[in-house]
């Protein structure tokens, strides 16, 4: 059965074994998801302008929002830088010909989005709820609300919390990522092990 009418899908099982097929895709969305974050506080506004914000906001809430919001353009930047530099590193997570190719393409993703969220909980988070408990106070609550963000909180505490919140998500993510690629690294190396004891062919 070498005939063409049985092998031709020869050549996509070899781009599917040797691993582009999932590196390749992957830096793509990473790509992506860079040229999101550029665009994320355009839309922030946007949605504000839509929802009339500015025309029943008092002065003190329009202040709050637009320090957030500055504050959402610089993380949505290293937003961008981040997602972009790790797409050069998601593309060389494991060598053509590697037996585990799909494993450490997931596992980068995992710590890549780990640091992802752990930077926007742990710096706006932060952000939030310093500005708008020293100008809102009490208010400040109100003002998630209207803004579309109800699961930020303003107070004392919520300032300190914030960022110790981020750190453990980043952490977190972190452990899930190299717990998967420590699996991919022991069953490379049982696979080597296992190979010395294989009698010659």
């Amino acid at each position: 059965m070498d005939n063409i009418f049985f092998t031709f899908i020869k050549p996509i099982l070899a781009y599917i074994d040797k691993g582009d097929f999932f590196r390749k895709p992957f830096g793509w969305l990473y790509l992506i998801i860079a040229v999101l974050n550029l665009l994320f506080p355009i839309a922030v506004l946007i949605g504000v302008i839509d929802n009339n914000f500015f025309k029943f906001a008092n002065a003190q809430a329009i202040t709050v929002f637009f320090l957030i919001w500055l504050m959402i353009v610089f993380v949505s930047w290293l937003s961008f830088q981040l997602w972009w530099q790790r797409r050069e590193k998601v593309v060389a997570t494991s060598e053509e010909g590697a037996e585990f190719v799909a494993t450490p393409v997931f596992s980068h993703l995992i710590q890549t989005f780990g640091e992802w969220l752990g930077m926007w909980i742990g710096i706006v988070g932060f952000w939030f709820a310093l500005v708008a408990t020293i100008i809102l106070g009490s208010d400040a609550g109100m003002l998630a609300r209207q803004l579309g963000i109800p699961f930020l909180e303003a107070g004392v505490l919520f300032i300190i919390v914030m960022p110790i919140y981020g750190f453990l998500v980043v952490v977190f993510f972190r452990f899930l990522a190299e717990v998967f690629r420590a699996l991919t690294s022991l069953a490379n190396t049982a696979k080597k092990q296992l190979s010395y004891f294989e009698p010659p062919k």
